[in-house]
């Protein structure tokens, strides 16, 4: 990796590394140092581990702290919807990560830098590598500063097709999606997804995958009814 994207990456998440080889650990998948020959633990996967944990501590005690008449339950299901692979991969590229993450030559065609999976992954490892570099408090910031922060507006995109699901069949209605388009290589493909309420196309998304289409579709139609 080089330093400049380094510092780039640095200044973008506001927290500057005193062991730079945590962040490029961080950013490095196995394809890369399979293919480079490095220590075949000198990637990510520790760093994830290490990251999965202290977020999901940080992000228990967020919802504990700031919301006192939260249920057990209720918590457990805001926790792990705001930490789930969607949730962080949305997260990671609202700070383009993908862009600095180091990757092997066949899983760079193979479009894997923008897959939610190793981008989420990598989310996570940061917060690992952070952890290691300067502690939990300091962890926990980025978190806050990166996963929590505008939780409102992020939870209606993380449960955008529950929450559509659940205003419709209170008036009575049937929400459901059709597949438009496919395009692209099995590898890179992209889905165009409909959304029709009783019937009427009412919106469309668009994503990696069809799921993620039809989150982004049902996204759009509640961001309709918010203005």
């Amino acid at each position: 990796m080089l330093a400049a994207d380094s510092r780039k990456l640095e200044k973008k998440i506001g927290y500057e590394f005193k062991d730079k080889a945590l962040l490029c650990q961080a950013l490095t998948h196995s394809s890369f140092s399979n293919e480079q020959k490095i220590n075949k633990y000198h990637n990510y996967e520790r760093l994830e581990f290490l990251g999965d944990a202290v977020l999901e501590l940080a992000s228990s005690r967020f919802f504990f702290v700031n919301y006192p008449d939260m249920s057990e339950g209720e918590m457990t299901r805001r926790r792990s919807s705001t930490v789930c692979e969607p949730a962080l991969a949305f997260c990671a590229k609202d700070l383009n990560l993908g862009a600095y993450i180091l990757l092997g030559k066949g899983e760079e065609a193979t479009g894997g830098r923008g897959r939610d999976s190793i981008i989420s992954d990598v989310m996570e490892a940061i917060i690992g590598a952070i952890y290691l570099d300067s502690g939990f408090e300091r962890a926990e910031k980025f978190i806050m500063d990166f996963i929590l922060s505008d939780l409102e507006n992020k939870q209606l995109f993380y449960d955008s097709k529950s929450i559509l699901q659940e205003r419709v069949q209170k008036t009575g209605g049937v929400v459901h999606y059709e597949l438009v388009e496919e395009t692209g290589p099995e590898h890179d493909k992209q889905f165009v997804v409909r959304a029709l309420i009783n019937n009427r196309a009412v919106s469309t998304g668009i994503g990696r995958s069809k799921k993620a289409a039809e989150q982004q579709a049902a996204y759009e139609v509640l961001l309709k009814e918010e203005k």
